[in-house]
């Protein structure tokens, strides 16, 4: 019920937002009459604040239409080489006429940077992928909106992104790919990997997770907190409804974006209060810069998506209350995950010093579990006056995380660990919905 109250809602305020928004540019047009009289800078700052608080945001796009590599400017297209019900497999294609340049790209590392699917959309990773894209072929798993995902397609749990995220690493090169998990994959890409390994499959040449709740007993945060002293039940009975009848995914079990979206501003509440008065005063002087960095930031911020309600109660059960992960009683498919099966894959682990979504010593519990890998193989670092957005997003991801990462990719680039094991590669299990999806192949290069 709280879902079509939401909705309701949502259809009231569309035609105030839109008023609003018209109000605004009627106080600040140079050629309007009614941006000359007194308070008209106020009054249409304040109308524009009132339609950003009140408007629908939809899924931006990461609009990477072009990066530098070497000093050239190259052409990015946006490829969709795999397609299933939950997730779009999405290539940022580099194109140029620079033979030179051209050739030094076909050369560079691949890397599959596994987004998260905890409410904001994939492009919120979109810095991520423009800085990889400088040094890198890059992938990235864009994972849809589970309202828009009809009934009859079926469920999606926690074992099936684990499942996904495999035959993501076996379209894009195996055993010649790099993978990159952020927040909230770090978990299942490990198990997705630990799978592969002991079934004596190759597995990618490093593996390096950010920010992510490997252990989520370590330091605990706001957010551990909650999905560790909560019970299960009152997360299925507190959280999760059905989707409205005017998505395609009518009747679909969810954890709506918009309760997310409440809780990721409970968190904050006086920064973002602060953050909108700034976004006032910047429009009340004219600071366009300013007041477009807040549009840029908010856009995203406010975009969230549904999670399915069984993959969202399986990580709450799995990572947060079971910790079967570190406890090493986690199946899936009846299989133990064992990350210390992965021999061949080099480990690298990034912490913010002030992350507050996943604390300290979460990510790096990592190395304790993939005792396979020699020691020498594996490294940590830590990015010092870092958030959890810092660390992949902003200065510090540009200036201090991302060198180590690609630095730490390009040495095992050159000379990758030695496959020992047997590569056996084992048949993906797909459930009878997955046939639904469209696959389309495209060029590779």
């Amino acid at each position: 019920m709280l879902y079509q109250l939401f909705e309701t809602q949502r259809a009231l305020l569309s035609p105030f937002s839109e008023f609003a928004a018209a109000s605004a540019k009627l106080y600040s047009h140079p050629l309007s009459p009614f941006a000359h009289t007194p308070m008209a800078q106020r009054l249409s700052a304040g109308l524009d604040l009132a339609h950003r608080l009140a408007k629908d945001y939809e899924k931006p796009e990461f609009d990477i239409r072009s990066v530098e590599v070497d000093g050239v400017d190259v052409a990015v297209q946006e490829l969709v080489p795999l397609e299933k019900p939950f997730c779009r497999l999405l290539r940022f294609k580099r194109y140029t006429d620079d033979l030179k340049v051209l050739a030094k790209m076909k050369d560079q590392p691949t890397v599959l940077v596994v987004a998260p699917l905890s409410g904001h959309h994939a492009t919120l990773l979109r810095e991520t992928v423009k800085q990889l894209l400088k040094s890198h072929k890059v992938y990235i798993t864009d994972w849809t909106d589970a309202r828009m995902v009809p009934l009859e397609v079926g469920p999606f749990h926690l074992d099936d992104y684990i499942r996904y995220v495999q035959e993501f690493i076996r379209h894009v090169g195996g055993a010649d790919c790099h993978v990159i998990s952020v927040c909230q994959p770090t978990v299942p890409v490990l198990a997705a990997i630990s799978l592969m390994a002991s079934v004596g499959e190759a597995t990618p040449r490093s593996m390096t997770m950010m920010g992510g709740p490997i252990d989520a007993r370590k330091s605990p945060t706001a957010v551990n907190n909650l999905a560790m002293n909560r019970s299960f039940s009152w997360f299925e009975n507190n959280v999760i409804y059905r989707v409205p009848t005017n998505f395609p995914g009518a009747g679909r079990e969810v954890y709506p974006g918009f309760l997310q979206h409440t809780g990721f501003v409970a968190m904050n509440p006086d920064r973002h209060l602060t953050s909108h008065y700034d976004y006032f005063l910047d429009l009340v002087r004219g600071d366009d810069e300013g007041a477009e960095a807040h549009r840029r930031f908010y856009d995203e911020y406010n975009a969230v998506l549904d999670m399915p309600a069984e993959y969202y109660l399986d990580t709450i059960k799995t990572v947060f209350q079971d910790f079967a992960l570190v406890n090493g009683t986690w199946q899936v498919d009846g299989q133990y995950v064992r990350p210390q099966d992965i021999k061949t894959t080099a480990l690298l682990t990034v912490e913010g010093e002030l992350d507050d979504i996943s604390g300290a010593g979460q990510t790096r519990a990592a190395h304790d579990l993939c005792s396979g890998v020699p020691k020498q193989h594996q490294f940590h670092y830590d990015a010092i006056g870092a958030g959890h957005y810092g660390i992949f997003s902003g200065r510090r991801w540009r200036e201090k995380v991302y060198p180590e990462v690609r630095d730490f990719i390009a040495k095992y680039e050159a000379a990758p660990l030695k496959q020992t094991a047997k590569v056996t590669v084992a048949k993906p299990i797909a459930k009878p919905a997955a046939k639904l999806a469209a696959k389309r192949t495209r060029r590779q290069a």
